[in-house]
């Protein structure tokens, strides 16, 4: 295959739909901004605190509105104009942003404010991502549904690099309060394209009709249920989620406690995984389609990436493997999230992606606080330990119940 060629397949849906165009160059501005705030925010909870369990708390108050409103949000996908929907939800996020800029800058901010702030952008943000994704099949329509979570998770990654990159110098040369006013303002291109949009090209959704919201729930629920490859899927996003997802909580504490350094080398550890990150995007974005021998050589890389990583002291070590394990981890989630939007009807993909999401964040609270104790308990090495075991075990039980030589 010429490079051309494999370019033009990369970024088949940029090439071909003008809504997504506008729709991913605003992220690309606005995700960066968001992961500048989420470095800042976890080196100001240390800042204020020194405490790993802090660490944990935090990443608990962002992620428990995934457990509390995660199933209802994907109802409220299936009722609604996504395009809208999301217009809203960005424009909560900008709020509550520039809510946390001002209480930095003018140096008011408690630890009570900083978590309350992070559950209520958890609200905003557990409402977005299902109509975000559900609007993303809208941009490019079925068959290159694949192409543009890919796309979307290279996006996503690489903001990985840029944003915490940007944090690092921006925490040393003025504070905290910079990146979160930054973030704040990065909502304005997202908005611009999202009302730059022609909804006439929009592909239609076929919505089925509404009954009660718990109704609702349960039909999304049972579907489900009746596929085994779901099910696999959402049990292996929801164990890895819990035990190995928790980077907001580990890299800060890997920086400050194992390292003994401070925010630029914890803006280059999270660069290095989103490095990785993006690099596997691209990758899977090419290949075009979901598959499970992508999920599954993805979750295993991870999880060996990551107990490689345990015993680690050096930077540079530390920076390499990180590379390894973000690259494993966007394998591993693109193709989860393209198989589980591409397995689901019309009438319940937002109800169908919301149980993704409730698996890959539903229960992040948890795992947020697991981390911070593990960390306490026996430092950084026994979280990545405990993870890459933890994955290794999962790996080898869905290999056995969906062999990689299983057709797609």
């Amino acid at each position: 295959m010429t490079g051309f060629a494999l370019q033009t397949r990369t970024f088949r849906s940029l090439h071909d739909h003008r809504n997504y165009r506008l729709f991913f160059s605003g992220q690309i501005v606005s995700v960066s901004g968001t992961w500048m705030q989420n470095i800042a925010l976890a080196w100001l909870v240390i800042q204020m605190t020194h405490s790993p369990l802090a660490v944990g708390a935090l990443a608990f108050c962002r992620f428990v509105p995934f457990t509390v409103f995660g199933l209802v949000s994907g109802v409220l996908a299936d009722r609604v104009d996504n395009r809208r929907l999301v217009i809203a939800t960005q424009t909560l996020s900008m709020v509550l942003s520039g809510t946390l800029a001002a209480l930095t800058l003018t140096g008011t901010a408690t630890l009570p404010l900083v978590f309350l702030l992070a559950v209520l952008s958890g609200v905003a943000q557990v409402f977005d991502a299902p109509g975000r994704q559900a609007l993303t099949y809208q941009l490019v329509g079925s068959d290159e549904l694949p192409n543009a979570v890919a796309l979307n998770s290279s996006l996503f990654n690489m903001s990985r690099v840029v944003g915490p990159a940007i944090a690092g110098v921006l925490i040393a040369a003025v504070n905290v309060g910079a990146c979160f006013l930054v973030n704040a303002l990065s909502f304005l291109a997202v908005l611009a394209g999202l009302l730059a949009m022609r909804t006439d090209e929009l592909y239609p959704v076929v919505r089925g009709a509404s009954a009660s919201v718990l109704a609702d729930v349960r039909e999304g629920i049972a579907f489900v249920r009746k596929s085994r490859d779901l099910r696999l899927v959402l049990a292996i996003v929801t164990v890895m989620s819990t035990v190995g997802f928790n980077f907001n909580v580990i890299l800060p504490l890997l920086a400050s406690s194992t390292l003994h350094t401070g925010p630029r080398t914890f803006g280059i550890l999270s660069a290095a995984f989103g490095a990785g990150a993006l690099a596997g995007a691209l990758g899977t974005a090419t290949l075009g389609r979901a598959s499970w021998k992508g999920l599954l050589v993805g979750l295993a890389g991870f999880s060996t990436a990551m107990l490689a990583l345990a015993p680690l002291r050096g930077l540079v070590q530390c920076g390499v493997l990180l590379f390894f394990v973000g690259a494993s981890f966007t394998l591993l989630t693109a193709n989860a999230n393209a198989l589980v939007q591409t397995g689901a009807p019309d009438h319940l993909r937002g109800r169908v992606v919301s149980l993704y999401l409730f698996a890959f964040a539903g229960l992040a609270p948890v795992g947020g606080i697991v981390a911070g104790w593990l960390v306490q308990v026996g430092g950084t090495a026994l979280a990545f330990g405990v993870a890459g075991i933890t994955g290794l075990v999962l790996a080898s039980y869905a290999i056995r119940a969906r062999p990689l030589n299983v057709a797609v």
